[in-house]
């Protein structure tokens, strides 16, 4: 059985407590208040700190997310060379997050954290210049958007892999879901703080307003304990080598090659935005084109802040590995209802529900990662998790377009849906390491 315990967790941590480890164990909740969210891990100094900078940085990089295909969209007037700048931006994004996970595991994670945040702020201040003076280069847009996901890439793994060091065990999944609601909530006001900031400001301020939001960050993460690899790690550099080591490591444990895999699965069958455009024209146009958009499109983050902001009811759970089986299992049943959903109000709630399955998922997959995995392994675990986070929903979009096109959208979303459930239970039976998971 695989059990993570303080020691299986990293052999090597007994000598390095969590830097807040003085703050000592947090009294239980009253009983009230155990349906609420789980905020231990903010008693925790340094992680409080990096927490309450997420707040900021999770408006601020979406005011950035919507000015880039909005004044590419303004500059070209194509929807195509939108798509194309999601792809320029997706690759270094993928191979930095690989080569960024190997290198949060050779060198000081804090030290890392601060030269890729002021990376990215500098991106930013440059979308700033380049906006501001009306150079309208597409050319120039695609370069900075590529380097500005370079260094998200080698930022992610490390800020990520980090948590571990700064909370206990038992307070994993705690800090995931206060993380994950945040972002949550950020890919919900962020776009709509952009929309109504742009008449009033003007589009070029969103960047320098998320450049202001990164000095925030950078002052939690120079507020952070030094996080260099624990005593006992072998120095080394991170190369091929390295990166290969993340893969074979995965594929010798059962619990975290599961737990990617409960992912693509649940993303790539599963995950049906490319659809939302074709199901607000045709199946919920009597309620508005529009609205039926706006609404498929903001249910499933909607569901993941309520999942999280009630996350209290299930982030105390030691049973991680059927916490992630039983997630996915309801995302892929709520897929499916709101693939036979001919009410877009019914629809909106199958979303949401599946917004909070999704919110339960992170949370303990996250988790899972940060325990089975030794500290020298975590950045490149997560760098892994970086990729496969931003990678599902993209093949997801084709297949599910290409699937739609063939079978219509709601045919596509409901047999998506079932797949997930299936192919979910399937794996649970079949390779029971995940099921049994426990910490």
């Amino acid at each position: 059985m695989y059990r993570a315990t303080r020691k299986s967790v990293d052999t090597s941590e007994s000598s390095t407590p969590p830097p807040d480890a003085e703050a000592g164990p947090a009294p239980r909740e009253p009983g009230r208040r155990r349906w609420a969210m789980d905020t231990r891990p903010l008693r925790r100094p340094a992680y409080r700190r990096l927490w309450s900078s997420t707040i900021v940085t999770a408006v601020g990089s979406q005011l950035t997310a919507v000015a880039v295909p909005k004044q590419i969209y303004d500059i070209t007037g194509s929807s195509a060379w939108v798509g194309y700048a999601g792809l320029a931006g997706l690759l270094p994004m993928v191979l930095f997050a690989l080569w960024g996970g190997a290198v949060a595991d050779t060198m000081d994670r804090r030290r890392l954290l601060l030269i890729t945040n002021t990376g990215i702020g500098v991106t930013s201040v440059l979308f700033w210049l380049q906006a501001a003076s009306g150079l309208d280069s597409v050319a120039v847009l695609m370069v900075l958007l590529a380097a500005q996901q370079a260094f998200f890439g080698l930022n992610a793994p490390a800020r990520n892999a980090s948590i571990a060091r700064l909370v206990p065990p038992e307070e994993l999944a705690a800090a995931n879901a206060l993380g994950s609601t945040v972002m949550q909530t950020g890919l919900v006001a962020g776009p709509l703080l952009a929309g109504a900031l742009i008449p009033v400001i003007g589009l070029p301020e969103l960047y320098l307003l998320d450049a202001f939001a990164l000095c925030v960050t950078l002052w939690a993460v120079v507020r952070l304990p030094a996080l260099p690899p624990l005593t006992g790690s072998t120095a080394r550099r991170a190369g091929i080598r390295e990166i290969a080591e993340g893969f074979r490591y995965i594929s010798r444990h059962k619990v975290l090659l599961l737990s990617f895999l409960a992912d693509v699965v649940a993303m790539v069958l599963g995950m049906p935005r490319a659809l939302f455009p074709q199901l607000a024209a045709e199946t919920y146009a009597s309620y508005g084109e529009g609205l039926a958009l706006g609404l498929l499109f903001a249910a499933i983050p909607v569901g993941a802040v309520l999942g999280g902001l009630f996350s209290g009811t299930f982030s105390r759970s030691r049973a991680h590995g059927r916490m992630v089986i039983g997630a996915v299992v309801a995302w892929g049943a709520a897929i499916t209802g709101f693939g036979l959903s001919g009410s877009l109000w019914l629809a909106v709630v199958f979303l949401a529900a599946a917004g909070v399955a999704d919110m339960v998922s992170m949370v303990f997959r996250g988790a899972i990662l940060l325990s089975a995995a030794t500290d020298e392994m975590r950045g490149r675990m997560q760098g892994v998790f970086t990729v496969v986070v931003a990678g599902g929903p993209r093949l997801a979009d084709v297949l599910h377009g290409t699937a739609g096109a063939a079978f219509g959208p709601r045919a596509a979303v409901a047999g998506g849906g079932l797949l997930v459930v299936t192919v979910m239970l399937a794996l649970a039976a079949a390779v029971p390491a995940l099921r049994r998971y426990r910490v």
